[in-house]
């Protein structure tokens, strides 16, 4: 068992503190991303589309988020391992680490602790915490300690520490199907945008948008954020119920992870949905 620590402190911006490799693949999948732009077709883009869907609104926002951190809805072990494997397309991390800072994230929101406050600086919150910080992606053992749910089943300890596999048999896959023009987009491009979108989720909103709610951190409710994110972008509705699997509480937030689950529970492939108890007026929203 790992005696190791977390650590959430944020480190100054220099050549010691740098994590190389992680840096090396940021620069490396950025320019791929540029690339894709030079071989644009039909067929790459909906590719890339799909797996954007399936990574970050399945994999995110439907698995690690709303079902493996906050439990806020119920399903079977199958769809929840797919769910995971889906998330690590996004390249962010295998679930333990993910799940695992995420509820840190909630216990220190914007205090000390936080592993990703815009408190300590917008670019910070946004990339700098990736690039500078505690380089724990395949730190296990010590990521179970705050994860001990995951950190009990031997799949998500196995997915977590090969995280970058399932990218891996993609990317191979769109190579062998649709050439270097294929990975640029299903790989390169759609990975790049879906880390930036999901990250707007610890800078932007935390620093730009409205307050329904009064809560003890700086979240915001972000539309734009909410349009990236399949509806991640209600931070601060998210932040005032965290266990709610509904995040758009006003018929006028589109929340298409919620949309989704709504549809997955009619077909009974999910059960047992939270949802947040609220007013039938809902608080009137202040602009940040």
């Amino acid at each position: 068992m790992s005696t190791a620590t977390f650590t959430s402190k944020r480190l100054p911006y220099n050549i010691t503190t740098v994590n190389f490799i992680t840096a090396v693949v940021m620069v490396v999948f950025h320019i791929g991303a540029v690339a894709a732009l030079f071989h644009f077709t039909w067929t790459n883009f909906l590719v890339a589309l799909v797996l954007h869907w399936m990574a970050v609104g399945f994999g995110i926002s439907l698995g690690y988020h709303r079902l493996h951190t906050h439990r806020g809805y119920k399903t079977s072990k199958a769809f929840e391992y797919f769910l995971a494997v889906c998330g690590t397309l996004t390249l962010e991390g295998g679930p333990i680490f993910w799940v695992a800072t995420h509820r840190v994230h909630h216990q220190h929101s914007d205090h000390e602790g936080d592993p990703h406050t815009p408190r300590d600086g917008g670019f910070w919150a946004h990339i700098g915490w990736i690039l500078f910080g505690d380089s724990n992606h395949n730190n296990t053992a010590m990521m179970s300690k705050y994860a001990p749910d995951l950190g009990a089943d031997p799949f998500y300890r196995w997915l977590n520490t090969w995280h970058f596999v399932p990218v891996i048999v993609v990317g191979l896959t769109l190579l062998a199907v649709g050439g270097w023009p294929m990975v640029y987009w299903g790989i390169f491009l759609r990975i790049v945008f879906g880390l930036h979108a999901t990250w707007l989720v610890n800078s932007a909103t935390h620093m730009w948008g409205s307050r329904r709610f009064t809560t003890k951190d700086d979240s915001r409710n972000s539309w734009w954020v909410a349009l990236l994110t399949f509806g991640e972008g209600w931070h601060n509705n998210h932040h005032a119920h965290p266990v709610s699997a509904r995040h758009g509480l006003a018929w006028y937030e589109l929340d298409m992870s919620w949309i989704t689950l709504k549809m997955f529970n009619a077909l009974g492939i999910v059960r047992d949905l939270k949802v947040a108890k609220i007013p039938e007026a809902l608080p009137a929203e202040e602009a940040a």
